[in-house]
């Protein structure tokens, strides 16, 4: 056997071994982490207070699809779990709101629905469930969260409202969204209406004699890049209210809601 014919074979060999020492390698990363990720469901249910029976859902729901291209998997993600829980979602917000608003005409009713189950609105139901803790995904990703934070956890949470609704009924979701959505309406996070507190908080104000309304700025959190600022308003250099947000417009409009609330 000539020399070129003997390297070559070495070379298939070494090219052989090398491939599946790395499978073996990606195998045991992946199975690390599905194990943790496992371990982690037993607080990740008690947060979104659903009582988990199919494991392999929730994690395929918490899978984003930068972990899987990182470990080499051509599928597996949370996509097609995203693509489920966007239906459910649209169908149990727009069941809520036929049911609590009567008098409302179809297209006051599709922007409401609209504004429950976009985006942003989505990214803040997942902060309350703290879910961007128990999303595994690749080191390049986690490192910019920040910037695709509200996408990332927004897809997250359709994906475990197709997993609740797979793995306990169509009641179980119900229950799920529900309750995230008029916690969020009730705590003012998602504005449903084309409100501006601050000009309706002045209207007031002025109606009474009281003066302007003054917003201070008491704390600012987290890195440059997602900012979270509180506001305090006060009228007569009375407290009437407090809010965040993620720039001091939000936060502003956020302080001016609840002093109306409290007002009112």
């Amino acid at each position: 056997m000539g020399f070129v014919k003997v390297y070559s074979l070495v070379e298939g060999i070494l090219v052989s071994v090398f491939r599946r020492t790395t499978q073996k390698l990606r195998e045991k990363r992946e199975a690390q982490q599905r194990a943790l990720l496992r371990t982690n469901l037993k607080r990740f249910q008690r947060l979104i207070n659903h009582s988990i029976q199919n494991e392999d859902l929730f994690v395929q729901a918490l899978l984003h699809r930068s972990f899987l291209a990182h470990m080499g998997s051509p599928s597996g993600s949370n996509e097609r779990l995203e693509f489920l829980g966007d239906s459910i979602l649209n169908l149990v917000v727009g069941e809520y709101l036929y049911h609590c608003y009567p008098q409302a005409e179809e297209g006051e009713l599709t922007k409401v629905r609209s504004r429950l189950v976009n985006r942003k609105a989505l990214a803040a139901y997942a902060k309350e469930i703290d879910l961007s803790d128990f999303i595994i995904m690749s080191p390049s990703a986690a490192q910019s969260l920040g910037k695709g934070y509200e996408t990332i956890t927004a897809d997250t949470f359709e994906a475990v409202v197709a997993a609740i609704y797979l793995d306990g009924g169509y009641e179980a979701a119900k229950g799920f969204v529900e309750s995230h959505v008029l916690s969020a309406i009730k705590k003012g996070s998602v504005v449903t209406a084309d409100e501006n507190y601050k000009s309706m908080l002045l209207e007031y104000a002025q109606a009474k004699g009281l003066g302007v309304p003054r917003y201070i700025i008491k704390k600012e959190e987290g890195p440059d890049h997602d900012r979270t600022f509180t506001v305090e308003v006060y009228i007569n250099n009375v407290r009437k209210g407090a809010g965040s947000g993620k720039n001091k417009k939000e936060a502003e409009q956020a302080a001016a809601g609840e002093a109306l609330a409290l007002l009112s």
